[in-house]
């Protein structure tokens, strides 16, 4: 990267850094150091480290007691408190390692101590807090999937928190939102740009809040219960939840709307910036030669569009192979037994819950395209010309989001014990998404991602034979999954 940097000279490498940062998403860098630019593009792993963090935390608390597995436990001899004082202790050994081989690295790499010291407490700080914020979840509700659900919006709200108040830079007027998100803290550490350490106590301070709030409300619950009691339900189904897509309808639609309006708001606070990119690049020409690095059209708003949109591709894969998921779920819990019982097929089974794993996407994108086609084209002054080109750019992304969904189906039909490895590639292509915004990796080392061989739009040519073919290979991978769903058996966990 600073090799890149030096590629346009009317631009200081801050001004360049800070431009690529809005284009993709990770806030400015603060400094145009080695060090600081490591940071810089590491602002991606932060909230993959606090995804890890929250869902393990929810795997060996609440999924544990949903399952009876902690009710055994606890007939032994250990303390009401141990699941989850074991989770937490368990998770944040984990994020100090991470923060250890982090820092290990960069002092091996030659750079300053402080600045690796604080990039690694920036990491295992996410990771901290996102724990403990798991650790109340738990608490809350009485499914390991809703309490999933709080985490991750939180989650999701600390990112956009973090995205609305770096989109105008650390001195715009709507900065002080990123202090409202402990992503946003971990960024204003600002690890070899002038550490400020005292930031650290504000997440000490909230981890250990929210971890006495989770073992308060532990303290104070019924086993197996949740503090938000769950509605009762009708004693007889309604007439429209008579087939197995009612069904999953009723099983999927808070996921897909949440999913959908989350990435609707945050399309449109982050394609408000677009117009000013474009006012970017015509005052500096020099700055076209810093987006052939990073893909798209011929003009910054086409490129920051672009970026967005391949951004949301891989957000929205993850809610993808999380629907997917539902299947070995409804399985691993023996529900899928009941209505296979009844009249109900296999294979209609399942096709009642792909439909929400293959449409789902589209719902959520064609939300994002729609918000961000809106913002962006009130704020040009055409929408009706810019509303389809937006809305074009988020769903040439469903091709290769179907691929994840093919690997997942293909897993649980053929290898249901390893259905969760689905999560592996997507975790892959992100790395890979992360790196390339990053530095110039070679062409045949992007096109292992398939969100690298989608039409970047708007302002891209739009070409049908790559996306065809991933279309193909999704639905051969759907075929086997299908296969191998109706010759096995059924699996408990």
């Amino acid at each position: 990267m600073p090799g890149d940097v030096a590629l346009w000279p009317n631009l200081s490498g801050g001004e360049a850094i800070d431009l690529l940062g809005r284009l993709r998403g990770g806030g400015p860098a603060y400094g145009s150091s080695v060090g600081s630019l490591g940071i810089w593009a590491a602002g991606d792993a932060l909230w993959i480290v606090g995804l890890a963090s929250l869902l393990t935390v929810i795997r060996h608390t609440r999924a544990e007691e949903e399952a009876g597995r902690s009710e055994l436990l606890g007939a032994t001899v250990v303390g009401r408190q141990a699941s989850l004082a074991a989770a937490l202790t368990v998770v944040f050994s984990a994020n100090v390692a991470l923060a250890l081989v982090a820092t290990l690295t960069l002092i091996g790499k030659g750079l300053p101590a402080a600045g690796s010291i604080a990039l690694g407490l920036s990491l295992a700080a996410v990771g901290w807090t996102f724990a403990a914020l798991a650790a109340v979840a738990a608490q809350l509700t009485e499914s390991a999937s809703a309490a999933r659900g709080i985490a991750v919006a939180g989650l999701g709200a600390a990112w956009l928190l973090r995205a609305a108040g770096d989109a105008r830079g650390p001195s715009g007027a709507a900065s002080w939102l990123a202090w409202l998100s402990p992503i946003g803290w971990a960024r204003r550490i600002r690890s070899f740009a002038g550490e400020r350490w005292w930031i650290l106590a504000l997440v000490v301070a909230l981890v250990l809040v929210l971890s006495a709030a989770a073992a308060a409300l532990a303290a104070r619950r019924d086993l197996g219960a949740g503090v938000l009691r769950p509605r009762l339900g009708a004693a007889g189904a309604s007439p429209g939840l008579r087939s197995p897509v009612a069904l999953s309808w009723r099983l999927h639609r808070s996921r897909m709307l949440a999913w959908s309006g989350g990435l609707a708001l945050l399309s449109g606070v982050l394609s408000a910036s677009a117009a000013s990119a474009d006012e970017l690049f015509r005052t500096n020409p020099e700055v076209g030669r810093m987006f052939e690095l990073v893909g798209g059209g011929t003009s910054a708003s086409d490129v920051f569009l672009s970026a967005i949109m391949g951004m949301f591709g891989l957000l929205v894969a993850a809610y993808a192979v999380q629907a997917t998921l539902r299947l070995r779920s409804e399985e691993t819990e023996s529900r899928v037994e009941l209505v296979l019982a009844t009249s109900v097929g296999r294979l209609r089974w399942a096709a009642s819950h792909l439909i929400f794993s293959l449409l789902g996407p589209a719902v959520a994108l064609a939300a994002a395209g729609l918000a961000g086609g809106l913002v962006y084209g009130l704020s040009v002054g055409d929408v009706c010309g810019e509303l389809p080109r937006v809305l074009a750019g988020a769903l040439v992304q469903l091709p290769a989001i179907w691929i994840l969904v093919g690997v997942t189906v293909a897993l649980f039909g053929l290898r249901p014990r390893l259905a969760w490895a689905g999560w592996v590639p997507l975790a892959a292509f992100v790395l890979l998404w992360a790196v390339a915004m990053s530095v110039q990796l070679s062409e045949s080392l992007l096109d292992l991602s398939p969100f690298n061989l989608v039409p970047q739009l708007p302002g891209g040519e739009m070409t049908l034979t790559p996306m065809l073919s991933l279309v193909a290979l999704s639905a051969a991978l759907l075929a086997a999954g299908a296969v191998g769903f109706r010759r096995r058996d059924i699996v408990g966990a």
